[in-house]
């Protein structure tokens, strides 16, 4: 693989991490706290990138200023660990007065680590380009060297501040902000890692031995996992609430769906619902099945009969089943035979209701609308479609009322 791919990807995946923030940020882009994030995602990714073999050598090309890139990288990274920082801080919150005093004091401290280094450089000579080994081949030159190692130091800083205060932040939460924060300390333990092989790999030229490899090839891998940890611990106290919602969303509608087929059934020629765009959310769909099941049971209501329901409780009980399953599947039989009766039938409405008062058959419905009533909560409906898709005692309920109907009709 390209050595520049080892820090294009990392990018890449920070700034795919900004990308699920953006319509965050648009919709609430007044809140400092999402703000924050995205900046922080954004001077990681910056990091990265400016970072690349090809980038440096592009940006030094352009400067005409040999390992121009190099102060530019130090003073993005060192940019990127503050805004770490700075968001951790503001995000546990406290009182305001410590709370500005903390994150002046910080932004004060990077501040002149960033100015110290631009000075460095500039007093320093550095004349032979260094794509990759910077850090190691200018480690003994006088004003460079006291420069790369202020800079490992202060990322160093960063990474030690920010994972004792995710630590023992995260003993005090939980859910998805605890899971975000314990993700954030592993990323900045691995950025410590590689804060700790560049430095280690500078030392060993001090004393005359050449650990390159250290940070060269070990230290660049080991920071591109470093980045994609550290950006899912920021996204994921952000999205993990939504995507629970989500899957919560997904999951319901799925277990509603036998009860919403058995539902069209009874009717075929009219759908329970109106067709929706392929784009619409979950949230959307969820909302149009339920109404659809509240439509369809309505159409059946004339047509429920408590006796199916009390012999398919009775025989579920039988069966083993505890008193709430029971009743689900008692339910579940009399929609069954319901939809089946209504397909007969046809629906009734108000007008066929007025026109037919004297018909026996309407008047025996009518009997069981009034009496016979089905729960309509979320948990109930489910549990409904449940047993419609599972119970063999549902299944004889739907070959009785086949039954009834050839009789009928012979």
């Amino acid at each position: 693989m390209d050595a520049s791919a080892y820090y294009y990807i990392p990018a890449f995946v920070c700034w795919a991490g900004l990308g699920l923030k953006l319509p965050g940020l648009l919709n609430a882009w007044r809140d400092p706290l999402v703000r924050a994030v995205c900046w922080v995602i954004f001077l990681g990714g910056a990091g990265f990138f400016l970072a690349a073999p090809r980038t440096v050598a592009g940006i030094n090309e352009a400067t005409g200023i040999a390992n121009f890139s190099a102060a530019l990288v130090y003073a993005m990274v060192s940019a990127y660990s503050a805004s770490c920082l700075l968001l951790i801080i503001h995000w546990r919150g406290g009182p305001d007065a410590y709370v500005r005093r903390l994150t002046l004091r910080w932004k004060a401290g990077y501040a002149v680590l960033v100015a110290v280094l631009i000075t460095l450089f500039v007093l320093g000579e550095a004349p032979s380009e260094r794509l990759t080994d910077f850090d190691t081949y200018y480690a003994t030159t006088p004003w460079i060297g006291p420069m790369i190692v202020l800079y490992l130091l202060g990322h160093m800083t960063a990474a030690v501040a920010t994972t004792v205060l995710c630590g023992r932040w995260a003993r005090e939460v939980q859910g998805w902000l605890r899971a975000g924060l314990w993700l954030l300390v592993l990323g900045w333990l691995l950025n410590l890692s590689f804060s700790g092989l560049k430095l280690t790999a500078v030392i060993a030229r001090w004393t005359g031995r050449d650990w390159d490899m250290l940070s060269t090839l070990l230290a660049p891998r080991l920071v591109g996992l470093a980045a994609a940890v550290t950006t899912a611990g920021f996204i994921v106290p952000l999205l993990g609430p939504w995507g629970s919602a989500v899957w919560r969303t997904v999951t319901t509608w799925r277990r509603l769906g036998p009860l919403w087929r058995e539902l069209g059934g009874a009717h075929p020629g009219s759908p329970l619902s109106a067709p929706i765009p392929w784009y619409s959310s979950p949230f959307i769909r969820l909302t149009r099945r339920e109404a659809g099941i509240e439509d369809g049971l309505r159409l059946i209501r004339p047509y429920l009969d408590d006796q199916v329901r009390s012999r398919a409780r009775t025989a579920a009980r039988a069966a083993g089943h505890g008193a709430d399953s029971a009743a689900r599947i008692g339910h579940a039989a009399m929609v069954a035979a319901a939809v089946r009766a209504c397909r007969r039938a046809g629906p009734v409405t108000p007008a066929a209701l007025l026109e037919n008062g004297e018909n026996t058959e309407y008047a025996v419905h009518t009997e069981y609308a009034e009496t016979t009533e089905l729960p309509a909560t979320r948990p109930s409906l489910i549990g409904i479609a449940h047993a419609l898709r599972t119970s063999p005692i549902v299944a004889e309920a739907r070959r009785e009322s086949a039954r009834q109907a050839v009789a009928s009709h012979d």
